[in-house]
Order: structure tokens, then sequence, then C-alpha cells
């Protein structure tokens, strides 16, 4: 995977061919985390498993985002839209993510989510979607 910071911005980007897994349960805590996360959240796979995935939620993010997804994960079994995550060294990036969610042969659920690049000019619309659900809340 190849990652880059722009220095000014603080927003680390990787290729369009490159993509982040990771699979939480029920709860919401990693229990697999693919090297493309690691990489690009600034952590080792240690400081991932066994951690709530909302480690890498950015506080830009408005709550409401996070109802939807979960509303749709519910109601749907998956979930799709651009989130803005924060790195371990204070930094961020945007993904443009796909929720799953997976029920084994006993009824449990676990969760699976795979991230891709997103375009700068998607990601400066949804700043701005973002800042207004911010407002409201």
């Amino acid at each position: 995977m190849s990652i880059r910071k722009d220095d000014i911005t603080q927003q680390w980007y990787f290729d369009i061919e490159d993509y982040i897994i990771s699979e939480t349960d029920g709860s919401g805590i990693i229990t697999y985390a693919n090297q493309g996360f690691c990489e690009i959240a600034g952590y080792n796979i240690d400081e991932l498993l066994g951690q709530p995935h909302n480690i890498v939620r950015h506080p830009d993010m408005p709550k409401i985002a996070f109802k939807g997804l979960w509303d749709d994960v519910k109601n749907k079994g998956f979930w799709t839209g651009y989130v803005k995550n924060t790195r371990k060294d204070g930094g961020f990036y945007w993904v443009y993510a796909t929720v799953m969610r997976k029920i084994d042969s006993s009824g449990k659920s676990s969760y699976l989510s795979v991230r891709v690049p997103v375009l700068r000019n998607v990601t400066e619309q949804y700043k701005e979607i973002y800042a207004k659900l911010r407002d409201k809340e």
C-alpha cells in the first residue's frame, strides 16, 4: 500500500487500487484489520485488535451520519457512504465505506467494512454537508 501526506492539510491519501478491510464483533470491537487499515490509520495491528472501531472516528463526523449507518445496517444489512477518519498521529483520511452485517450459524452478528479512497472533489462536498449536519446537532 502506498500512502502519502499533504503536509499543509495533514490529510493522508492512499492509492485507488488499495483498500482497507476491518471486521468487528457485534459490539464494535475490532477483531481483524488488514495491513492497509493499519498503515493509513497509523497503528500497528496489536494496537487495533480489541479496540472499539471508533478509535478512528474523526470529531468532524456528525453523529447523525453514524445513526444512518447503523439504521441501514440493521434494516438492510449494509450501508455505504463517505467517512472522515482520524489517524493515530492526529492526521486524517477520507474513505468510501461499505459496512455489511454478517450473521453466523448461531445467529451471532459481526460487521465487515471495506473502504476505498475518495476523490478530492468529493471530500470537499462532504466537508460542507457534514459541517451543516454538525451545526444542527
